[in-house]
């Protein structure tokens, strides 16, 4: 009693199947050896190349690790880098602190040299203005 499934043809054992190829999928059954050594091989390189994308994973990740220490290494030195220049930086600032009276000291004397500078030109401008006069009195004479 065979049924019509629109070209599927009856498995003498379990029915309709889609297969009309010697081997099926039914245990117990023979199966082409031709199909199974080329299953074999598919298999094989299926692993195969399931372990080459693991491996090239691997090897990423090695590749990450390697960077991160190296990475690591520099950002160790940045901050001894930057520890030594807030080192330096705070003994500035002390040295400055340390100097700044001596520094308004300076400022002040500067202030009083320039004062000093206006006075000696207004009084060699009045010395000049003394001699001019000086000069006419003595020539009226």
């Amino acid at each position: 009693m065979e049924e019509d499934f629109g070209g599927v043809t009856d498995s003498p054992k379990r029915g309709p199947t889609l297969s009309t190829s010697t081997s099926s999928f039914e245990p117990f059954d023979a199966h082409d050896p031709n199909l199974s050594r080329l299953a074999t091989k598919m298999f094989q390189k299926t692993g195969e190349y399931i372990t080459h994308e693991l491996s090239t994973t691997v090897e990423d990740y090695k590749l990450i690790e390697n960077m991160n220490k190296a990475m690591m290494g520099k950002v160790s030195e940045m901050r001894q880098m930057s520890d030594s220049i807030a080192a330096k930086n705070n003994e500035l600032n002390r040295n400055y602190e340390e100097l700044k009276p001596l520094l308004q000291k300076i400022d002040d004397i500067e202030s009083t040299v320039d004062k000093l500078e206006a006075a000696a030109y207004q009084l060699d401008a009045y010395t000049i203005r003394l001699e001019n006069k000086f000069k006419t009195l003595k020539s009226k004479k």
